[in-house]
């Protein structure tokens, strides 16, 4: 069912978001400086606690050069 989908896509984020963070050794603060996010954000996001605006998962596709269906579970890309 569609909320089934909603619920996989709503779990993909917070774990791609970390797991593309740390394979680049930064710390969360370091990712919102760039992505203009602050790291309490960004810890926010990894923990599945709050979901990510339109405009936060596109500077963060961005800056990770994904595209943003990968980001929020739509697309397995890498």
């Amino acid at each position: 069912a569609a909320s089934d989908v909603y619920k996989r896509q709503k779990q993909e984020f917070p774990q791609r978001l970390q797991k593309l963070r740390e394979r680049r050794r930064m710390s969360r603060k370091a990712l919102g400086e760039l992505c203009g996010l602050s790291k309490n954000i960004i810890g926010q996001y990894e923990r599945g606690e709050k979901e990510p605006t339109l405009a936060s998962i596109v500077a963060l596709a961005d800056y990770f050069e994904v595209p943003a269906d990968y980001l929020i579970g739509r697309q397995n890309y890498l």
